[in-house]
Parts: C-alpha cells; sequence; structure tokens
C-alpha cells in the first residue's frame, strides 16, 4: 500500500522565521506514527500544513494519494485535534459531536451512533448535556479528542491529545488510541516521550523544521545493547554484575532502584538476561526491561 501521507520539501516562512525548512516526511498505512522534538521543531506547523489550515510557502502534500487537503475530496477521511483548539462554550458534547459528524458526511443516525459511543468511550455519558462552560479542562480535552474520531476517519491527527488529563483518564486515552491501532492512521505529537513510546509504531525526530530520522519504534530501541532491571535491593557488587557480560557497563539509580546493564549490540538480548538475571535472583527483580528507552534513543541520538 501506498504511504497514507506524504510530504516533499515542505517550506513555512513567517516573514524571517521558517517554521518548516524542508520538511520531507511519508506516513505508513495503518501505523501511528510519533512526532518527538523541542518546543519550535516544526511539528505542530507541519500537521496544520497537512489539515489545510497552514498553506506552505512551497513544498508538496498528498493526502490518500489525492494530493493536498482538499475538503471535497478529504472530508470524513482526515481529522485533526489541534493543540490550541477550544469548544463553544455553550454548546454541549453529544450536540456538538453529532454537527461535526454530520460535517464529516455522517447521516443522521450515524452521527448519533458515533457521538454515543465516543462519550462512552472517553467516559463522558453523564456530562452529554452539559454545557462546556461547566466542564472541567481536563473534560474539554476528551471532547475535542473524541471529535477527532468521530466517524472513524482514516486519518487522525492528534496534537498533544493526553495534555491536561489526570492520570485514570490520561490511562483511558491511552488504551482507546492503542485499540484503534491497525484501524486508522495515526499521528501523534506529545512531549511525553513515554506516551509516545506504548502508543506508536513509528517515531520521527523533528528539529529546527526538519525531520532527523524516521524509524520503527522497534527500531529505534533495540538498536544497541541494554538491560533495565528495577530490583528491591541493590546489589552489593556492581562490578562483579558487569563481569558476567563483557565489555559491559553497569549503572545504578537509587532515585528509581534501577540497574541499568549496557552491552555490545551484537550481543543478543536473550543470551544477556539468561547471562545475567540469575545473579540478580537474591535482589528482588521487580521489572526487566530490554533495549532502550525512546528518551534515551532521542537524547543520545547522533
Amino acid at each position: 500500500m501506498n504511504d497514507v501521507i506524504v510530504t516533499r520539501s515542505l517550506v513555512k516562512r513567517y516573514g524571517r522565521f521558517l517554521a518548516l525548512d524542508g520538511f520531507s516526511l511519508s506516513v505508513p498505512p495503518l501505523s501511528v506514527l510519533g512526532l518527538v522534538g523541542r518546543n519550535g521543531a516544526g511539528k505542530t506547523t507541519w500537521m496544520m500544513a497537512v489539515a489545510g489550515f497552514v498553506r506552505p510557502t512551497s513544498g508538496e502534500i498528498s493526502i490518500l494519494g489525492r494530493g493536498p487537503f482538499d475538503a471535497a475530496v478529504h472530508s470524513g477521511r482526515l481529522t485533526i485535534l489541534p493543540q490550541d483548539s477550544d469548544l463553544p462554550l455553550d454548546g454541549r458534547p453529544r450536540d456538538l459531536l453529532f454537527r461535526y459528524g454530520r460535517l464529516q458526511g455522517l447521516s443522521a443516525k450515524d452521527a448519533r451512533e458515533s457521538a454515543d459511543a465516543l462519550l462512552e468511550a472517553f467516559n463522558l455519558t453523564g456530562k452529554a448535556k452539559s454545557p462546556v462552560k461547566t466542564l472541567s479542562h481536563g473534560m474539554r480535552k476528551r471532547v475535542m479528542v473524541a471529535q477527532a474520531f468521530i466517524g472513524s476517519p482514516e486519518v487522525v491527527l492528534l496534537d498533544e491529545p493526553l495534555s491536561g488529563l489526570d492520570p485514570v483518564e490520561a490511562d483511558r486515552m491511552r488504551s482507546f488510541i492503542l485499540s484503534r491501532r491497525g484501524k486508522q492512521t495515526i499521528v501523534i505529537s506529545s512531549h511525553q516521550l513515554e506516551d509516545i513510546e506504548r502508543l506508536c509504531t513509528h517515531v520521527a525526530f523533528v528539529s529546527d523544521g526538519r525531520l532527523e530520522r524516521v524509524e520503527s519504534l522497534a527500531a529505534l530501541t533495540t538498536a544497541s545493547g541494554r538491560i533495565a532491571c528495577v530490583l528491591k535491593r541493590r546489589p552489593e557488587d556492581l562490578a562483579a554484575i558487569g563481569g558476567i557480560l563483557d565489555d559491559s557497563g553497569v549503572s545504578w539509580d537509587e532515585a528509581r532502584s534501577e540497574l541499568v546493564v549496557t552491552f555490545p549490540a551484537s550481543v543478543p538480548p536473550e543470551d544477556a538476561n539468561a547471562k545475567l538475571l540469575p545473579a540478580l535472583l537474591g535482589c528482588g527483580v521487580v521489572s526487566v526491561t530490554s533495549g532502550r528507552s525512546l528518551e534515551d534513543a532521542y537524547l543520545n541520538r547522533e
């Protein structure tokens, strides 16, 4: 299948400021792609250009093989949660989602059914008829994310979808997004790398309006030998632990009660685990993670 979103050499100028500087990125079908980068890197501008809210200075965009966003072509097929979006204060969640569904081309029956299903999925059924101005920030955010999924569009762009949510609702949102994997193509921009790591199949590093690198999450997090073990007790002899694997490095994070062992990438993780874990059983192994974290891959990228 062809890539769902293809952008080539996008440039966006605001006076002398280059928000996008030759940004090229292709999004595979049915992937969940995470955009990672510092503030001002160009992530939001790229999303807004794809969704048709921003006109690039130059470059090419193709969505679902049908060129740049055109409401007559892409309505109901692509949706977006803008970062700084808000809702009409006098609107009510069920009415708003119904209207958004109708705008996406759904029949009245399908729009009502989709709205009710999303209200239930996002724990908003009890607030379905409450004015937006009476809702908490987190509740409003959940309604705004819900509108991006009304009618199950083929492509969904989410800019900081989990910001402002309490831990319980953030976990509910993660579960919902995970339930859409393999059913829709989703692009997520977030500064929370743990969320990107949990939700995404692919990751794009963005800097200064350009794409630095795009890889599958598996390729990024298994590129170097690393095992992180959360333990109940610190090993007495870290040097002895390091000697179990040749040319390995060992560190202990007291705050996390975490032992990190790094070793040559040529050593299969299963072999490293088989040698290392028996020596740690007396320390009370709580969890074991093989491979490096996305945070480590991003902060130590070359």
